[in-house]
């Protein structure tokens, strides 16, 4: 079954990049969901795309959902590695769900995840996600910039 936060299993597996619509599609309904709460869109930024794009792969290659990285990186560092200066980061990850509906559904079934994605503090987004064994693997990056 999908989880929002806990994963297991050992096996290595190729990660194969999922259409940018479907990113898209995640955006659009967290916008909508923020807006609902009052709080402004997300702008999408290339650089949390990367480093969310990244810790999806790698995720999916460790077969883990966790949010730190192979190397034992955490959000904010894997945010700066990629280009982005913050004030301010947080991050969902998930694996599992086969649609940006569900994915959105599921975060916002957790409060930890909802409090993240209408945190009205948070001004841009980038979002990852990779099909593998377990998956899909999504990951949601957002930040303010310095």
């Amino acid at each position: 079954p999908p989880e929002p936060d806990a994963a297991s299993g050992k096996d290595r597996v190729a990660p194969r990049r999922t259409p940018a619509t479907v990113e898209q599609q995640v955006v659009k309904l967290v916008n909508a969901r923020r807006a609902g709460a009052g709080c402004g869109p997300l702008r999408v930024s290339p650089a949390l795309h990367r480093a969310a794009q990244r810790h999806s792969a790698d995720m999916a290659s460790r077969r883990v959902l966790d949010h730190r990285g192979a190397g034992g990186d955490d959000p904010g560092e894997r945010i700066i590695a990629a280009g982005f200066r913050w004030s301010v980061w947080a991050e969902n990850i998930a694996r599992g769900q086969s649609t940006p509906s569900a994915v959105v559904g599921s975060w916002m079934s957790s409060e930890g995840h909802r409090a993240n994605i209408l945190n009205c503090r948070l001004t841009t987004v980038g979002i990852g996600v990779v099909e593998g064994g377990g998956g899909p693997w999504w990951t949601q990056v957002f930040a303010t910039p310095r």
